[in-house]
């Protein structure tokens, strides 16, 4: 049977578009626009001449990032970090959701537990107890400083609180039956349903410690440490003079510091845009399971 659509339907449907289509503009737009100004030549870049096609192509400042040897060493922190620190976020999230997500009678401190880590949320201690407070573990100028530091996101353990009570409880008690005890429960049974609210939390984890640039610049004395994005913005803020080698100098007239900090911008963003597409498909089922308490 076919259905007539109303005019009413057919506006809504014709506005929906319009306004997803802005907002895929919106999102899609800044890539492409540093794309273009990245291969674009020094006159068009300098003087804002670029904007939905790249004027004058010129591979030069790929060419250079190629010789910035602190791109590529601030480039593997940031990969170590987002590496460590996601592993350390779904181990701590795991560990402490599973007790949270049992019914008093079976975890007596499960309560006041919450109240302590909500209230962590809504009330933080500020920026310099947070430095004193690394400072005196002794993790300045170490990886484990920018791994640390956020390794317990309440948002995502809520998420995953609430996910774990949305498994059926008869996979635990036959788990039990057949002889396993809770960390094998945990581990066996738990955790492999869990597959959906894990790699959502994973995307979120991964991304904040690569696009995360504030603790890096607070956290890290030697520049030689920075991760990647408080590279780049260092460079944005300050165009040191001084980083140009001989050979840069020679490409002076070619080279512009737009369209080489768009290709620094642009490769920072390959990693993540290559590691969604393959998480996406959880998204949408880990936030809406793990969303809405039963």
């Amino acid at each position: 049977m076919i259905q007539t659509r109303s005019a009413g339907e057919r506006i809504f449907n014709v506005v929906n578009i319009a306004v997803m289509g802005l907002l895929g503009f919106s999102c899609l737009y800044p890539l492409w626009y540093a794309l273009c100004l990245s291969i674009s030549d020094k006159s068009a870049a300098n003087s804002g001449l670029v904007t939905f096609y790249p004027i004058g192509f010129t591979l030069i400042s790929y060419r250079e990032i190629m010789k910035d040897i602190m791109f590529f060493n601030s480039f593997w922190i940031s990969i170590q970090r987002t590496a460590l620190g996601t592993a350390a976020t779904i181990a701590a999230l795991v560990t402490m959701a599973y007790p949270l997500s049992k019914h008093k009678r079976d975890f007596r401190p499960r309560g006041v537990m919450m109240w302590v880590v909500i209230f962590c949320m809504l009330f933080n201690g500020g920026t310099i107890p947070w430095y004193i407070t690394v400072k005196n573990y002794g993790l300045i100028d170490s990886i484990w400083a920018l791994v640390l530091g956020g390794s317990l996101p309440v948002f995502n353990l809520i998420l995953m609180v609430n996910f774990f009570r949305a498994i059926p409880k008869d996979l635990e008690e036959a788990a039990v039956v057949d002889g396993a005890g809770p960390w094998k429960i945990l581990f066996m049974v738990v955790v492999p349903c869990s597959i959906p609210v894990i790699a959502t939390i994973v995307l979120f984890t991964g991304v904040y410690h690569w696009n995360e640039f504030f603790q890096g610049l607070v956290l890290t004395t030697n520049e030689s440490r920075y991760p990647l994005q408080t590279y780049i913005q260092q460079l944005v803020v300050n165009i040191q003079a001084s980083t140009l080698s001989k050979d840069m100098i020679e490409n002076l007239f070619k080279l512009s510091n737009k369209s080489l900090n768009a290709a620094k911008v642009f490769i920072a963003m390959i990693p993540m845009l290559v590691v969604y597409p393959f998480l996406q498909r959880y998204f949408i089922s880990g936030i809406m399971l793990g969303a809405v308490k039963e």
